[in-house]
C-alpha cells in the first residue's frame, strides 16, 4: 500500500447527483408498492418536513423523522427497490452532475479511494457507490427488526458534524494517509464539517460558501459547461494504488 494513497470524500444529494435522493426515492417505491394512496403518502411526508424545516426545525431532526416513514416496510424489499431505482434513474438525462462524476473518475483513474458520505440510506447510495467505484459508503443506517425498518436510526444521521466524525475517524484509521492530500466535494452549508478535515475541499455550485472555507475550488452549478482543461486543473499526479 502506497503512501501517496489519498482518500476522496463526495457528497451524494445535489453534489454527485442532480435531485435530493431520499426523497425521489421514497416517490419511487411508495408508487410501485401502493400506487396512487402510496403516491398521496410520499406527498405527505414531503410537505410535513418542508413545513418542519420552514420552522426551524434542524436538518439532523428532520432527517430523523423523514425515515419514520419507512416504518413497517420490509428490508429486503427496500433494497431491491434501491437497486430498480438507481437502473432507471440512472439512464435518464440530468441524473448526474457531470462535472463531479467524472472527477471521480479521474480519481479513481489516479488511485485514489473513493468514499461516498450521505445522510440519505443504503438502498440509494450502494448502487451509487457500486456505480462510480467507491469503496465505501458513509451513510444514515435505517434500523432493522425482524427483517422490518422500525422507522428509527441505528446511530445518528450523517449530516453536519456526524460527517465530520466519520470522515475523521477514518482518516484515523489511515495514519499512512496524509488529510492534506485528500478532497472531499459537497454543496451545502451541512458539508462544511466533512470538507474542512481535508487539504482539497470543493464546492459544487455553491460560490457562496467560499468565504467560510478559504482555499476551497468552486465547481460551477450542474447547468454551467465545464470544459476538460477545467477539471484537468483540479489533480496533481498521484502514485500508489487502492487502500
Amino acid at each position: 500500500m502506497s503512501l501517496a494513497a489519498r482518500l476522496v470524500f463526495s457528497d451524494v444529494d445535489e453534489t454527485l447527483i442532480d435531485r435530493k435522493s431520499m426523497f425521489d426515492f421514497l416517490d419511487f417505491y411508495l408508487g410501485r408498492r401502493y400506487g396512487p394512496a402510496g403516491l398521496r403518502r410520499a406527498r405527505a411526508v414531503r410537505a410535513d418536513l418542508a413545513e418542519a424545516v420552514a420552522s426551524g426545525v434542524p436538518r439532523e431532526r428532520a432527517n430523523r423523522r423523514y425515515y419514520r416513514a419507512w416504518v413497517g416496510e420490509p428490508a429486503a424489499a427496500v433494497g431491491e427497490a434501491g437497486r430498480e431505482w438507481f437502473a432507471e434513474r440512472a439512464r435518464e438525462d440530468g441524473f448526474w452532475i457531470a462535472p463531479v462524476r467524472d472527477a471521480l473518475a479521474a480519481h479513481r483513474a489516479a488511485g485514489d479511494r473513493i468514499v461516498l458520505v450521505s445522510g440519505s440510506f443504503a438502498a440509494v447510495v450502494k448502487p451509487l457507490a457500486r456505480h462510480v467505484g467507491a469503496t465505501a459508503a458513509l451513510c444514515s443506517r435505517p434500523e432493522v427488526r425482524g427483517g422490518v425498518l422500525t422507522g428509527a436510526l441505528a446511530g445518528a444521521p450523517v449530516i453536519g458534524e456526524e460527517k465530520r466524525r466519520l470522515v475523521r475517524g477514518m482518516l484515523g484509521a489511515l495514519p499512512h494517509v496524509d488529510p492534506a492530500r485528500c478532497y472531499a466535494y459537497g454543496d451545502h452549508v451541512s458539508d462544511l464539517p466533512m470538507l474542512s478535515e481535508v487539504g482539497h475541499p470543493v464546492l459544487v455550485g455553491a460560490p457562496q460558501l467560499a468565504a467560510r472555507l478559504p482555499g476551497a475550488r468552486v465547481l460551477p452549478a450542474p447547468t454551467a459547461p465545464v470544459d476538460g482543461p477545467v477539471l484537468s486543473r483540479m489533480f496533481v499526479s498521484a502514485s500508489g494504488g487502492w487502500l
